[in-house]
C-alpha cells in the first residue's frame, strides 16, 4: 500500500506545479521575493512606501456552485478569474490596490492539465487586477470530492493610505450614483440559476444558442466576473474623490448598497437608467421569480457602484470609459432612513 493506491498522486501534484508556473510568472510584481514553490509567498513591504498611514485590506471568497457549469462544459480556464474578481473587487471598493493573491484548489483527483487550466484563469484575473499570484495550494482529496469535481477559493491582500479609504462618511443628499456594467450573473446566486435551468444543465443544453441572449446559454452563464480595479484606479487618477462604493455581489442591490451608506441617507436607484442584460429577464420569466427577489439576489447588470459629488460625474464617467468599462448614472443619495429604493 502507498499514497497513490490510497488515491493521492504526488507525481501528478508535481506536474501540476510545473504546468502552472508559466502562468504564475506573468503575474509577478517587483515586490515579490523568492521563486515559485516555497512554503510561503514573500512580498516586500516596499509597496507601502510613500503612504502616510498605510492600511492593509483583505478579501476572501470562492466561486460557489457556478463551478457545476464548468464541470458540465468541461471548461476550466475562466473560473479562476471569478475567484480573483470576488476578492479583489472587495479590496478595491474600499479604495485599496490589490497587492497579492493566493488560491486554494481542492479536488477529488489531480488532473495536472485541468489544474493548470484553472490556475491559468487565476493568473489572468491577477493580471487584470495588477496583483501578484504569490502562492496557493492544490489538495487532492479522494473520497471527499468526486474525481471530476473541485472547489476553488482565494484570498487577496491590498493596501491603501488611510486618508484614501472609501468609508461613506462624507455622503450627503444630492450625491450621484454611477454604476459600472457587469458581464452578467458574475459569481453569485448560481444555486437559483441551476434550479431555473435544471433541464438545460447538460452539455447539449448549455451549448444551445438563444436568440434573446445572442449567445449560447453556457457561454452567458459562465462569463467571468468583471474586475473593476483599473476602473476605480482610473477614477482616483482623474482626481475624483469616491465618497462611497459598493461591490454588487451576493444579496444584490438590497443587501450590498446599504453597506456603502452612513446613517441618515438612502440610495434611490432608477431601474430604467440602464439596460438590464437579457439573461436576468429570461431567468425571471422562466423561474417565475419576483422582481424584488431578482434585485435581492443578483447584480441585475451593475457590478460596482460609486457615489460622487454631482460636479464630478462627467469626470467619473470618462475615467470609467477610459478603463474599458461601461458607466451609467443610475441614481442618487437622499436624506432618509438608511436603505435603498428601487423605482
Amino acid at each position: 500500500m502507498d499514497y497513490k493506491k490510497a488515491g493521492v498522486d504526488i507525481e501528478a501534484g508535481y506536474k501540476s506545479v510545473e504546468l502552472m508556473k508559466e502562468f504564475v510568472k506573468g503575474t509577478m510584481r517587483p515586490e515579490v521575493m523568492g521563486g515559485i514553490g516555497g512554503f510561503s509567498g514573500a512580498f516586500s513591504a516596499a509597496a507601502l512606501k510613500g503612504m502616510d498611514e498605510p492600511v492593509l485590506l483583505s478579501g476572501t471568497d470562492g466561486v460557489g456552485t457556478k463551478l457545476k457549469l464548468a464541470f458540465i462544459m468541461d471548461k476550466h480556464d475562466t473560473v479562476g478569474i471569478d475567484c480573483v474578481a470576488m476578492c479583489v473587487n472587495d479590496v478595491a471598493c474600499a479604495g485599496g490596490e490589490p497587492l497579492f493573491f493566493l488560491d486554494y484548489i481542492a479536488c477529488g483527483k489531480n488532473y495536472p492539465e485541468k489544474i493548470a487550466n484553472i490556475v491559468k484563469g487565476v493568473a489572468e484575473g491577477c493580471k487584470q487586477a495588477g496583483a501578484a499570484l504569490v502562492g496557493g495550494e492544490t489538495a487532492e482529496m479522494p473520497g471527499f470530492y468526486p474525481e471530476d469535481e473541485y472547489d476553488l477559493a482565494g484570498f487577496a491582500v491590498g493596501a491603501v493610505d488611510k486618508k484614501d479609504l472609501i468609508t461613506g462618511d462624507s455622503l450627503k443628499a444630492g450625491d450621484v450614483l454611477v454604476g459600472m456594467a457587469s458581464s452578467g450573473i458574475h459569481s453569485n446566486g448560481f444555486s437559483l440559476v441551476r434550479k431555473v435551468f435544471e433541464k438545460e444543465l447538460t452539455k447539449e443544453g448549455l451549448d444551445t444558442y438563444y436568440d434573446e441572449l445572442g449567445a449560447k446559454l453556457g457561454d452567458v452563464l459562465l462569463a467571468p466576473t468583471k474586475i473593476y480595479v483599473k476602473a476605480l484606479k482610473s477614477i482616483k487618477d482623474a482626481g475624483v474623490t469616491v465618497k462611497a462604493c459598493s461591490h454588487i455581489t451576493g444579496g444584490g442591490f438590497y443587501e450590498n448598497i446599504p453597506r456603502m451608506l452612513k446613517d441618515g441617507v438612502r440610495a434611490v436607484i432608477k431601474k430604467d437608467s440602464y439596460e438590464v442584460p437579457p439573461i436576468f429577464s429570461m431567468m425571471a420569466k422562466k423561474g417565475e421569480i419576483e422582481e424584488e427577489i431578482m434585485y435581492n439576489t443578483y447584480n441585475m447588470g451593475i457590478g460596482m457602484i460609486v457615489a460622487v459629488d454631482p460636479a464630478d460625474v462627467d469626470k467619473t464617467m470618462e475615467a470609467i470609459k477610459a478603463a474599458g468599462e461601461t458607466p451609467y448614472v443610475i441614481g442618487s443619495i437622499e436624506e432618509g432612513e438608511k436603505g435603498v429604493t428601487i423605482c
